[in-house]
């Protein structure tokens, strides 16, 4: 079976656990304690050797990468529901994932770690960081919106991988306070992949972990 470290606060890692909820796939959860700094210790370097989470193990495989775990599991599992093979649909589905972990997320971290993290170690956020980032954010944001004013998911009328993906990074977006009201198309995506049971059975894990309610 496949094994997946994680801890389920973090955002690559409820990507990973709503995405498999998602696709129907079973797996074996270790839990590595983010906040104990339990990725940085050699038995999981020995999976990770960039000691981030999640990673996946598949008898000799290793795996690393948010975005490869969920595209080997929807490949896994046998149903190209969730990550069409035709050729056309894949690209664009892939296209999302690397837009995602190499341009969004990046924007949406910012907000996360001044906003949700520094408050977490008391800390006070850094407004600079924000007003600095905020047109880059609304840039981004204005892409998904007008592709989402053209269908009802990312990838077409059926909920994809890709949309799991770049929820991931403002799936803390009430705390984050990422600015949805200039972006009606994103906050409406948002609440519908907010009613996936897939995304709501994580949820508890998360409120948990940060202590929000």
């Amino acid at each position: 079976m496949l094994q997946v470290y994680l801890d389920p606060c973090t955002v690559n890692c409820r990507k990973v656990l709503a995405g498999f909820d998602l696709l129907g796939m079973n797996c074996e959860v270790q839990h590595v304690d983010y906040f104990a700094g339990a990725h940085k210790r050699p038995e999981f370097l020995a999976i990770n050797p960039n000691g981030a989470l999640p990673a996946a193990t598949d008898g000799d495989l290793a795996l690393s990468e948010s975005n490869a775990i969920l595209q080997y599991a929807a490949d896994l599992s046998g149903s190209d529901r969730y990550y069409p093979k035709e050729l056309k649909q894949r690209a664009d589905i892939n296209r999302w994932l690397l837009w995602e972990a190499s341009t969004w997320f990046p924007s949406c971290y910012i907000y996360l770690v001044e906003y949700v993290v520094k408050p977490l170690m008391k800390a006070e956020p850094d407004e600079a960081k924000i007003a600095q980032e905020a047109p880059n954010w609304n840039r981004l944001a204005s892409i998904l919106d007008a592709r989402l004013a053209k269908s009802k998911w990312l990838a077409g009328d059926h909920v994809t991988i890709a949309d799991i993906a770049v929820a991931a990074p403002m799936h803390l977006h009430k705390w984050q306070r990422l600015p949805l009201s200039g972006h009606p198309n994103l906050k409406r995506w948002m609440m519908d992949v907010e009613k996936l049971p897939c995304w709501q059975k994580t949820q508890a894990a998360v409120d948990r972990a940060l202590g929000l309610n």
